[in-house]
């Protein structure tokens, strides 16, 4: 039970992790735990499966850059392992006028975080990427692709394996005890040793820290976005991903519609605040996660800045009909009937303490710990550079 490296969480980030380290350390102990009893059963599992561009990405950011360079190693892993993928492309449209001001910023972005083949697009070429969708003015995005990610994770597992690391699944991390330079988890499969220990929490990251003795300075506010699909009869509305122009005063990208590598075509999501931190419906509900948030000195911050906006996502989630016309705006021909009700995930947003949504990933590192408290989007198509960077960090320690 003696590991020189002990990773908590079973998504993508850390099974990506753990790939990286058993590839640099050969012969190394490696032990990866999980709470659920399958791998990426949470942000990973509901994901969009987008392999993102890195287009709207502040430049020099580790979002930018490891995006930038994850995307393609993503691709290149996906061929190595025949995991099924396209690099597919898809159209961000402006709609109004204001909106192509906005549309030259990420343009420029893109531009600066090394895309190259970025076209502008006039009303009509809009219609031949996309022969159903309105804008007056578009870009086209080559280097965006779709794949299904938990794919990508049984794989990282079987690697994780192979190299000689160990996974362990219904596997909840409880308390940790620190003695000199080794420590001791408690968990409910039992106590294991390590020299070093990762946090790869995702949505229970803060509260990991805070059992290590670690103050995370931050609190993961969950926040659900919920999806409708199209049913299968209007599929031929979308050939492959259609996006709006991002609204800068809010830091979600708006309904969208995505072509997924396992069929169908999602539209939306919504993004709603969730009152659990696995909370995937209304229904969900926690009430010490709820008073955590609440009594956090940056939640009510928070809530006022975003208040009008959060109160349309709301309005939208109860009410079918406005999210049918919200995706109207980019797809006319859409009606309510056309969708069904889809999935719905769970995104780890971390927030400070003056109430600013942190943009960037977010790691702390105290002795012997490294504890991963943000990793946003893009971190899926991230991961893979994620994974040797944070290795890169422990190694540093």
């Amino acid at each position: 039970m003696n590991y020189d490296y002990v990773i908590i969480g079973g998504g993508i980030v850390g099974t990506a992790t753990a790939y990286s380290i058993l590839k640099k350390k050969p012969g190394c102990k490696l032990l990866l735990i999980e709470k659920a009893p399958y791998l990426s059963k949470h942000q990973t599992g509901n994901n969009s499966g987008v392999i993102h561009s890195g287009l709207y990405y502040k430049p020099g950011s580790l979002k930018a850059k490891n995006c930038t360079i994850g995307r393609e190693m993503m691709y290149q892993f996906c061929e190595e392992h025949n995991i099924y993928h396209e690099r597919c492309g898809k159209v961000v449209v402006a709609t109004t006028q204001d909106e192509i001001f906005r549309l030259n910023d990420i343009e420029f972005r893109g531009k600066a975080n090394g895309l190259t083949g970025l076209k502008r697009l006039d009303f009509k070429e809009i219609r031949e990427h996309e022969p159903y969708c309105a804008g007056i003015e578009g870009l086209f995005v080559q280097q965006t692709g779709i794949v299904d990610y938990t794919k990508v994770v049984k794989k990282l597992a079987e690697l994780i394996e192979s190299l000689g690391g160990e996974i362990k699944l219904n596997c909840e991390f409880i308390e940790l005890r620190q003695h000199r330079n080794e420590l001791t988890l408690l968990t409910t499969t039992g106590e294991y040793e390590t020299k070093f220990l990762i946090n790869c929490g995702g949505l229970h990251s803060d509260v990991i820290a805070q059992l290590c003795g670690v103050d995370p300075e931050i609190k993961i506010i969950p926040f659900r976005g919920e999806y409708y699909k199209l049913v299968p009869e209007k599929e031929f509305l979308v050939n492959n991903l259609i996006y709006p122009v991002p609204d800068p005063a809010f830091p979600f990208l708006g309904v969208h519609f995505t072509r997924m590598a396992k069929g169908g075509v999602e539209a939306g999501p919504n993004a709603v605040p969730a009152f659990k931190r696995e909370g995937y419906s209304w229904a969900d509900f926690s009430f010490n996660d709820t008073l955590g948030f609440l009594t956090f000195p940056g939640y009510l911050k928070m809530s006022a800045k975003y208040a009008s906006m959060g109160l349309k996502e709301i309005y939208r989630s109860l009410n079918k009909t406005a999210f049918a016309e919200a995706l109207q705006k980019l797809l006319p021909a859409i009606q309510e009937g056309d969708l069904v009700k889809g999935g719905a995930g769970v995104r780890a947003q971390a927030l400070d303490r003056n109430g600013k949504l942190l943009d960037d990933f977010y790691l702390k590192h105290t002795k012997n710990m490294l504890h991963v408290l943000n990793a946003p989007s893009p971190a899926a198509t991230a991961s893979l550079s994620i994974g040797e960077y944070i290795a890169e960090e422990v190694f540093k320690e």
